[in-house]
């Protein structure tokens, strides 16, 4: 599994768009990042005022739960 990009970067590429102007795509050009991940550290960025990653992997339910399970065994 990929880890994510560092929160300095983060910031970084953030800051060059809102702080400096800079488009997300010269910013991505800038810092060596695709165009969408850029657009969407700022866009995230702007919803909830940080840029850091969300969960990347954690406890998934099993689909077939409680009756049903019981029932296909």
């Amino acid at each position: 599994m990929a880890r994510p990009f560092s929160n300095d970067l983060r910031e970084r590429v953030v800051d060059a768009v809102t702080g400096e102007g800079l488009s997300c795509r010269a910013a991505a050009k800038r810092f060596g990042i695709g165009i969408s991940t850029a657009i969407d550290w700022v866009r995230r960025f702007r919803e909830t005022g940080s840029a850091a990653p969300g969960q990347m992997s954690g406890h998934k339910p099993r689909k077939l739960s409680g009756p049903h399970r019981a029932w296909l065994l």
